[in-house]
């Protein structure tokens, strides 16, 4: 039997979306050990004079405590 868990992370890029899931991911990491998946549960923008200017992500972060 495994123990997971889930937490929300913001997580924003001025890239992508993609880039932004992946800066979650990222920064997820820095503290947590065996990331499982990453489900991207809501996406937004920042427009400034008709451009995208930043990218954001909600996501949700699965990762295993025990095993």
């Amino acid at each position: 039997m495994s123990i997971l868990k889930v937490i929300e992370v913001m997580a924003s890029s001025k890239i992508s979306w993609e880039d932004a899931t992946k800066n979650a991911v990222k920064t997820a990491a820095k503290t947590i050990k065996e990331i499982r998946s990453v489900y991207v549960q809501d996406m937004s923008a920042i427009v400034d004079k008709n451009d995208i200017t930043e990218y954001r992500v909600n996501v949700k972060i699965t990762f295993q405590l025990l095993n």
